[in-house]
């Protein structure tokens, strides 16, 4: 499994997680590997990378050497657009079939909204990410804290929010939804929209919270992850 962090994320924010489901999933042999983008934790010194596309060329570049074995994505948030890119590249231009991918906290493609947030002053990613409850707000309150943290904050908001999604033919490979119940920033409807992106067919999972629902739900997360996994045919390998 590849988990693909949020905006302003990190690799280490799946550790608890990828803990919990080798736990959880000792018979299917899971090895979970996180996503760490340029310009924070030991890639700090790296430039950040404010183009989402680029940043699905440049995961893609890194990933192929893992695609000799059944591959599933898991993508949160923003992560979630990385990790449809991805799929979309493995698909379409190495044909590599991932197993399955996990769309979490993030609305379809096509229903991507066109926000400025990255274009406005600092307080205002504070605040929507307060509003996410994504980030401590205290945190945030420290000047060397913010000083480090938001150049990858606007990056990412600018990488997404100035996302386009072109039309391509769909994923082949299934998507499972994952989202909270009061997440202020997704739909249901634009959940649902996700299966317009794929015909190995689509389903839904609501959790109670928000867009980080993951955080008080990871069992209930990791058990709904294990047993999706478990109904997939063991004959089918990330080619196909």
């Amino acid at each position: 499994m590849i988990a693909f962090p949020h905006a302003g994320g990190s690799a280490t924010y799946f550790f608890p997680m990828a803990e919990a489901l080798r736990r959880a999933a000792r018979p299917l042999e899971l090895d979970i590997l996180s996503v760490q983008y340029p310009g924070r934790q030991e890639r700090r010194l790296e430039p950040c990378v404010d183009d989402l596309q680029t940043l699905a060329d440049l995961a893609v570049k890194e990933l192929l050497p893992f695609t000799d074995r059944p591959l599933v994505l898991f993508g949160h948030s923003m992560g979630a657009m990385v990790a449809f890119e991805v799929a979309r590249q493995f698909e379409q231009q190495h044909g590599i079939t991932p197993l399955t991918f996990f769309a979490s906290g993030r609305g379809a493609p096509a229903t991507a909204r066109q926000d400025n947030l990255h274009r406005l002053p600092d307080r205002a990613i504070i605040d929507e990410l307060g509003l996410l409850d994504g980030t401590s707000s205290v945190l945030l309150s420290d000047p060397e804290v913010l000083k480090m943290v938001m150049p990858a904050l606007r990056a990412d908001y600018k990488a997404v929010e100035t996302y386009t999604y072109r039309p391509a033919p769909p994923l082949r490979c299934p998507v499972h939804v994952v989202i909270g119940d009061s997440d202020p920033r997704v739909t249901a409807e634009s959940a649902q929209a996700w299966g317009q992106h794929t015909e190995g067919g689509h389903r839904l999972s609501v959790f109670k919270g928000g867009h980080f629902y993951l955080k008080d739900q990871q069992d209930a997360l990791v058990a709904t992850i294990v047993d999706h996994l478990t109904t997939l045919p063991v004959q089918r390998t990330a080619h196909g």
